[in-house]
């Protein structure tokens, strides 16, 4: 056997060894779309059992996400402190406990305190997830295992949507009880499962190289090197990490604060990236989509099922920026992306121009209905292709190394709050006019058009010690 052939076995190894710590760690991901999806089929459950208005059951679908803002604003600086792997269990422990807790509540505000304890482990697994991928990651295939956390959500939210709608089928409704308890109690209660799988995967991971070396652990940073990369590039790999640390630290020091509305360009670069991610309205689709679609005629069965379908959808078409993003490049797919989220959500906003007031709620007439649940599945397409896993590559490999935790946190709890934002509107605005609601979820779509074309650098194949994106004036570009 030749040195070349012996040689390409070898990477292959090696490349499947960190394929698997990238699945292990993007089970955070999937504890993120399990989270944000499992309220969908308790919400109206929910506000029956504890008589909610439509604006207190908005919040108590949004209430987690508040958790998930603060997670996410400190597990940065958790990360770089206590390391990541240890701050990924603890993630998992906060989720199990926000699952029984949600399970068993038995009041608005307790509910509410359970969700944003779970929110605070999900927010913490949405930094540290990408931030451990790319750190361990060859640059080579780093978009691919970085998108692995997009594609986890996508199971995750598929996991949810599924699960509530076998609970709601078995009992009658998701009111109705199974098992001695109502159906919206054990919807919650699953979450109890994925919690515990990713407890166990935490503590069994490999820590980050590049956090060990910059706490001065030399011999465990070889050791998990020796793992990830070919024996013969450990001592390369390594120095180069050494190096970029060195740099640094006679630079300026690890903070993101500065001269441009106080924090760094690349860190607003950032901030709205993640906030343009969830102005298109995403998660409405997820959140609201068993009572948006049984608005437009649908039975709550039929209901459930669109919206099982439409979870397979986004699971299915992460795969294509899994299998694109390391050869077509992040900006292409993005500007792509925003392209197809524009034009499917005004075809949504106009499709519901044309409902009528119904007892209450909006019906759509003829084939209306239908075209809305089209491009309401192509603008999931368009999202779950690009910008679904295409902002967390960026958040966990566009930022300086010195300030990559606690940026990508910054990034993430702008996210999060963006999502609470979405979540606790759409109720009122689909109430006062449907066709608005679109409408504006698709103005932010065009405007991330252009802001993909402006501010956003290509970090296709480099590694995270030479890409060496800067911020000058405000322009962002990626040296090569």
């Amino acid at each position: 056997m030749s040195n070349a052939t012996t040689q390409h076995g070898e990477d292959r190894a090696f490349k499947g060894k960190v394929t698997l710590f990238a699945i292990a760690a993007a089970v955070g991901g999937f504890l993120f779309g399990f989270d944000s999806s499992v309220i969908n089929g308790a919400v109206d459950a929910i506000k029956g059992e504890f008589g909610l208005s439509e604006a207190a059951s908005g919040f108590a679908v949004a209430s987690a996400l508040i958790g998930c803002a603060f997670g996410a604003y400190f597990a940065g600086r958790l990360a770089d402190r206590f390391g990541r792997t240890r701050i990924m269990f603890w993630a998992a422990v906060l989720f199990f406990i926000s699952s029984i807790g949600s399970a068993f509540a038995f009041a608005t505000w307790d509910l509410v305190i359970w969700r944003l304890v779970g929110g605070l482990g999900i927010g913490t697994a949405s930094v540290i997830a990408p931030a451990y991928i790319s750190e361990v990651s060859p640059k080579a295939i780093r978009g691919r295992l970085a998108s692995f956390q997009q594609l986890a959500i996508t199971l995750g939210i598929f996991a949810a949507l599924l699960s509530d709608q076998l609970f709601a089928v078995t009992a009658g409704s998701a009111s109705a009880e199974v098992w001695g308890l109502p159906a919206w109690r054990w919807m919650f209660l699953v979450g109890v499962v994925p919690s515990v799988v990713y407890g166990i995967l935490a503590i069994t991971l490999p820590e980050s190289p590049r956090y060990l070396l910059t706490k001065g652990r030399s011999d465990d940073a070889r050791e998990v090197m020796g793992k990830i990369v070919p024996r013969d590039t450990v001592n390369t790999s390594l120095e180069e990490i050494q190096d970029g640390i060195k740099k640094e630290a006679n630079e300026k020091k690890g903070s993101i604060r500065g001269n441009r509305f106080g924090l760094q360009p690349i860190v607003w670069v950032g901030i709205i990236l993640a906030v343009l991610q969830q102005f298109v309205g995403i998660n409405v689709i997820f959140y609201y989509s068993t009572t948006l679609w049984q608005a437009v005629g649908f039975k709550e069965s039929d209901s459930f099922l669109i919206s099982t379908i439409t979870s397979i959808v986004n699971v299915a078409v992460t795969f294509i920026a899994i299998f694109s993003v390391d050869k077509l490049g992040r900006k292409p797919l993005l500007s792509a992306g925003s392209a197809g989220m524009f034009v499917s959500l005004l075809m949504v906003a106009i499709s519901f121009s044309q409902a009528t007031i119904v007892n209450g709620s909006p019906s759509l007439p003829g084939a209306w209905g239908i075209i809305a649940l089209i491009f309401a599945n192509l603008f999931v397409v368009s999202f779950g292709a690009t910008w679904g896993p295409l902002m967390w590559v960026l958040l966990g490999e566009m930022f300086p190394n010195r300030i990559r935790a606690t940026a990508l946190g910054v990034g993430s709890a702008a996210n999060w709050i963006a999502n609470f934002v979405v979540t606790i509107t759409f109720p009122v605005l689909s109430g006062f006019n449907l066709t608005v609601t679109y409408g504006i979820y698709a103005l932010f779509a065009l405007l991330s058009f252009f802001f993909v074309l402006a501010k956003i650098p290509e970090t296709k194949g480099r590694s995270l010690e030479e890409m060496g994106i800067t911020a000058e004036g405000d322009t962002v570009s990626a040296k090569a």
